[in-house]
């Protein structure tokens, strides 16, 4: 009872918190709780939630998560709280009354268990009556008389002096754990908190990336994301100084409204007491608990930035299941290039030398030529790293069959994947770099397959990534390709089982199973057949058989995104039109003599009946933009050919919330600051602009010494 009691209460905040029905929130928890995945509730149980989209399911998952490790919370500090004895009535209510963490810590903190502090020592020496006798600032007590009664030098307590200082350090604990001042003081240091920076002294020269912080104070209420990680960067490479400051006098005076209740002698004493509590104890406390907002608020912000990023890069057009050329440019070392079938299979190896001039790109070119008529080749990716611009030059100008283009290829991450464990079981007789052009040329033909294979963080498409809460940036990150892969579909006679893994109600170990089965035993002929693969059991395909596609199969609806539980949905429209199911697929006057009301159960509403016809018009339909073929100026690869006023085309690599780089093919990616970004006032850039999006570009400035170039999208 306790417990539904619980899981109501919890409803009703997260519905208000969240602008939602307690109906769907609670529809939403009883799914995830019976182990339902979010892309299964938002795709195929619209009805119990009322069109939830992921991002709400997420946020309802999250926050569930939060309210229930409060509540486990609660239950130690009760459990602590009873077992030494201190456990009133009006106590348990408020500890079990706490709304966030922040509050049930401040009521708790006057009875935690602590270290021993100067508080506890004068308690020690017997002084707690006299700081209590103080603190009710009685007119009539002098605090010096009361003092005498008190000096005991056995107890260390030698003068009258003693005696108060201990009663005072009784009172400052008081004060700094007492839980309104701390909600008033701590309301200040977020409001009119500043962030003060000075560089270490010493630093300046090897702290030169961080000169703009030298000298730098900002309001803590409205200091951007990126600029708060790099000041805790700055700080963790030893080049900063970081401070929290506020007004002191302003700090006093809340604090001494709190306490001060006369003006006497013992009231002076409380005043005493409340300076050095708040500058010993009560200051840093509010400095470390903003310090830990701020990073929290901060992380979050970056988090959301890279994994909108690796959404779009995820989502990047897909060439499709073309017959590629992949090379992972060199000068020395040579260019290892690959041959990969439709199916991204590799089918050859060789190094070509077209940059040691002479015999060497003579022969590489013949080589080249030969691959390409060989292995029909209808694409050639090419690594965008060291000597991509002058390998791109080479092939363009080669008279190859077929005219395949030639296309530049982020290779972020692709060295990180060649060296990993998933690379060496993919290809363990091959080195590293035949290993990175396959990347290459998968990547180009279907960049969500590839991509899933190397760890968010080393693709390039965050800030501070290392530096964020990794346990948030991985659960971020890994709803982020789970919700990519989910939406795409994947094929699963095709698909490796790192992208099976992410498939809906699958995971590691069933994903291996399937791939196994499949090798064992050929291609899965329905989607049917998965319930024979070892471990997959209803639960499993009831979250999973949706997303997994099987094309050329027995049934026609096993290659779309209708849930075999509709199937029969389905199989009704048709024989209530007289007709096959294929037909029904192929045919848009029979689709359009469907009266979706006729179909209304319990259990399918018409959002379900909605999403089977627009399947069935489109099944499998991959929400991917069409592929472009994008060109670098030819004119123009290094950043010594840059001049101010150039216009270029480029590849948006990186969204920040203060701008985007873009790749123009020079090896280093320029800055379009926000304020460049359009010809109006820009509050986000991703709302111009998205991850892989082709543009067009002016050069601003140039710094060779840095390495720098800053862009503009601004029509001059």
């Amino acid at each position: 009872m306790t417990e539904k009691l619980s899981q109501n209460r919890h409803i009703q905040v997260i519905a208000q918190e969240l602008s939602l029905s307690t109906r769907n929130v609670g529809a939403a928890l009883a799914l995830l709780d019976d182990g339902a995945t979010i892309p299964f509730i938002a795709r195929y149980r619209k009805e119990h939630t009322n069109n939830m989209d992921e991002v709400s399911l997420e946020s309802v998952r999250d926050r569930i998560q939060r309210l229930r490790e409060l509540d486990d919370r609660k239950t130690v500090i009760l459990k602590s709280l009873e077992e030494r004895n201190q456990l009133t009535d009006d106590l348990r209510t408020a500890v079990l009354s706490a709304a966030n963490m922040t509050i049930l810590e401040d009521i708790y903190l006057p009875y935690r268990p602590k270290r021993r502090t100067r508080a506890t020592m004068a308690r020690e020496k017997g002084l707690e009556p006299l700081a209590e006798t103080i603190y009710r600032q009685d007119p009539n007590v002098n605090p010096q008389t009361e003092a005498g009664a008190y000096i005991n030098s056995d107890k260390g307590v030698a003068t009258v002096q003693d005696a108060l200082s201990g009663a005072r350090d009784i009172i400052a604990e008081w004060i700094s754990e007492n839980s309104a001042i701390r909600a008033d003081v701590r309301r200040l240091f977020a409001e009119t908190g500043q962030f003060c920076l000075r560089v270490v002294p010493g630093k300046e020269q090897t702290g030169a990336k961080y000169r703009d912080y030298f000298d730098w104070n900002e309001p803590v209420k409205t200091a951007p994301s990126h600029r708060i990680l790099a000041m805790r960067r700055g700080e963790n490479e030893g080049i900063l100084s970081l401070s929290i400051e506020i007004v002191q006098e302003t700090a006093l005076d809340i604090i001494n409204k709190h306490v001060i209740r006369a003006a006497n002698a013992c009231s002076e004493q409380v005043r005493l007491a409340v300076d050095d509590g708040f500058r010993r104890l009560l200051a840093p406390s509010m400095e470390t608990e903003i310090r830990q907002e701020t990073r929290q608020r901060a992380d979050a912000e970056a988090i959301r930035v890279f994994a909108e990023n690796m959404r779009q890069l995820l989502l990047a057009p897909p060439l499709g299941r073309k017959r590629v050329l992949a090379v992972d440019p060199g000068f020395r070392t040579g260019c290892k290039t690959v041959c990969l079938d439709s199916q991204g299979k590799l089918e050859h190896v060789c190094t070509i030398f077209p940059h040691n001039g002479g015999s060497a790109s003579d022969e590489a070119a013949e080589t080249v030529k030969g691959l390409v008529r060989r292995y029909s080749i209808e694409a050639i990716a090419i690594g965008n790293g060291t000597a991509g611009r002058e390998t791109e030059t080479f092939f363009r100008a080669l008279d190859l069959e077929g005219k395949p283009p030639v296309i530049m290829v982020n290779e972020s991450g692709a060295s990180v994947y060649s060296a990993s464990a998933v690379a060496r079981e993919e290809f363990p007789d091959q080195d590293i770099t035949v290993r990175g052009a396959v990347s290459i040329g998968r990547r180009l033909m279907d960049p969500l397959s590839e991509l899933v294979k190397i760890d968010p963080k080393s693709i390039g498409v965050g800030q501070y990534q290392h530096d964020v809460d990794q346990k948030a940036l991985k659960l971020s990150l890994d709803d982020t390709v789970i919700s990519c892969v989910n939406s795409v579909g994947v094929d699963v006679n095709t698909a490796g089982k790192q992208l099976l893994s992410y498939v809906s109600g699958l995971g590691p170990q069933l994903a291996a199973n399937i791939v196994a089965y499949r090798d064992e035993n050929g291609p899965f002929a329905s989607r049917a057949e998965l319930k024979k693969v070892p471990r997959m059991g209803p639960k499993a395909f009831e979250q999973s058989a949706g997303f997994l596609r099987v094309t050329g199969g027995r049934n026609p609806l096993d290659a779309s995104a209708v849930h075999p539980e509709s199937y029969g949905i389905v199989r009704r429209m048709a024989a209530d039109l007289d007709c096959s199911v294929q037909d029904l697929m192929q045919n848009s006057d029979l689709r359009k003599r469907i009266v979706l009301e006729k179909y209304i159960t319990d259990t399918t509403g018409m959002p379900t009946l909605t999403d089977i016809v627009r399947e069935l018009a489109q099944p499998g339909r991959d929400p991917r933009k069409t592929f472009e073929i994008f060109q670098f100026s030819e004119e123009v690869t290094s950043i010594d050919h840059l001049k101010p006023g150039m216009t270029l085309p480029g590849i948006v690599t990186n969204i920040t919330r203060f701008g985007v780089f873009v790749d123009i093919g020079v090896h280093q990616d320029g800055l379009v600051h926000i304020s460049e970004m359009a010809d109006r006032y820009v509050k986000n850039p991703a709302d111009i602009v998205t991850v892989h999006q082709n543009v067009q570009v002016t050069v601003l400035t140039v710094d060779t010494e840095r390495n720098r170039i800053s862009l503009s999208l601004r029509r001059k």
